[in-house]
Formats: structure tokens, sequence, C-alpha cells
């Protein structure tokens, strides 16, 4: 289903929906397709918010996690949204991570799946001669557990952004930036309920990423799903939205007094 992308000052976004905001912020090469079935399913349920992250529109200076922060934390008071529920896969997570750090008045929980910030296998740390298709599609399907999902469409995307040099500048940028912004030392510091749900098969960010997270984030509850790689809201959306969907039922039910 093809969503009307919206506008406001500087701001591109999609919004469907109404209730609690359920912002979603997608990877390094990631887009809005990224998201489509966990769209359909939660704007019944939630206002479903995907800003589109300007990955290719900063200035090299300001290309990376720290500058795609600011331009989540300007995005979201212009909107003027509390009670966020922040999504984030692989990059996208790890901005949700900084955001929450740094701003987390705003936000309700945190929802993390296979994200960045801790320890990663990047498409940033080598590149081919541009015009590799057979190579691109290669590390496309390496995102996921069963390779038919990286779709000719999908693989497209990809080689578009790898066959264009100033891009490539600017995803080894933003992937060095993000070994370089290892958050191990602060999670510790957040304090809202945090989801984390990740493939068993993950590759790029392995499951014991996920452990990690879980040990290091106080009040985060981890779910592992098998056959399943670095993006399971693309992968096995059924499963993602029911966990998901029963974490956020989790968020607004009243507190029991003991």
């Amino acid at each position: 289903m093809e969503y009307k992308v919206k506008q406001q000052d500087k701001f591109r976004y999609v919004e469907e929906g109404q209730g609690e905001p359920l912002v979603l912020l997608h990877g390094l090469f990631g887009a809005m397709s990224n998201f489509s079935d966990l769209i359909e399913y939660f704007r019944h349920h939630n206002k479903v918010v995907v800003p589109l992250l300007p990955l290719f529109d900063l200035d090299i200076l300001h290309t990376s996690v720290g500058g795609l922060e600011r331009f989540v934390h300007r995005f979201i008071e212009a909107r003027k949204y509390e009670d966020v529920h922040l999504l984030g896969n692989s990059l996208g997570g790890h901005v949700a991570l900084l955001h929450i750090l740094k701003h987390p008045e705003k936000i309700k929980s945190l929802i993390l799946t296979g994200s960045s910030g801790l320890f990663e296998n990047g498409m940033g740390d080598s590149y081919p001669k541009r015009g590799d298709y057979d190579y691109i599609k290669r590390k496309t399907e390496l995102t996921f557990y069963d390779p038919k999902t990286a779709t000719k469409e999908l693989v497209d995307e990809v080689f578009e952004i790898t066959n264009n040099r100033l891009k490539v500048i600017k995803i080894i940028a933003l992937a060095k930036s993000a070994i370089r912004n290892n958050l191990g030392e602060e999670l510790n510091q957040i304090k809202q309920p945090t989801l984390l749900i990740w493939g068993n098969n993950d590759t790029i960010t392995p499951p014991f990423v996920a452990r990690e997270f879980n040990r290091l984030i106080p009040n985060s509850e981890l779910y592992f799903i098998d056959k399943c790689g670095h993006a399971p809201m693309m992968e096995v959306p059924d499963e993602f939205n029911v966990i998901l969907h029963k974490f956020l039922k989790k968020q607004n039910e009243p507190a029991t007094v003991i």
C-alpha cells in the first residue's frame, strides 16, 4: 500500500492513524518500504510515523549518528509528539538509543530490532568497485535468513545508492560513526520499558548483541525469532507485530498495586 508523504518545513514523513505516536526509524540502507507491514497493522491502533531520515542530505561534517539524532529531536519537537513509542531498526535503533539518552522526556517506550550501538558487521566496511551488481545482491541477501526476501526492487535500491560516489562516502561516514559511537557504558541510564526483537539468524548484529542490550538496559525484555535475519519487521512481519502489539498494550495497562 502506498502512503502519502507529508511535509512540514524540511521534514518529510508518513503519518497514519490515531493514538499514541509509534515513530519508526529506518536503517542505513532502509526506507519507508521496510515498514509497510508494520504501518498497515498498527495504523489501526496508533499514530504511526515514519520520518524520512536525511542519510544523504546532511553535510559531511554532520553525517553521523549524532547528526541524525538531532534531526529526529527537531522532528519530534516540530510535530509536538508526546508519549512516543520509538522504534529503530539497525542504524535507526542506534539513533533511537542516542535520542532516548539525550531527550528521554517525551519517550514512553523504546523498541529495538537488529540495532547497532554495541557491535555490528557493517556493509560500510568494504566496497567493491562501483557497478558490481552481483556483489550488492549477495550483500543485500545477507541481511535476511531467506535470500528471497531481498527482492529485485530492494537490491536495485541498494545498488543505486552504492553506485553514487557521494552517497557511498556518506554511507561509510555513517558506518564509521556508528562504530565509534559505542553506547555500552550509557545504556544503564535508560529508564523506559524497552522491547528487543531479534532475528536468531542475524549476522549483522548477531544474537549475542541482543543479549548484551538485554543485560545493559535495566527495564528490557528480549524476544528471538527463529529463521529470521537482521530485519524481522520485513522478514516475519506477522510474528513481529504480535510481539510488538502485546508490548504496547502492556504500556497502557494500569499499574498493579501490591
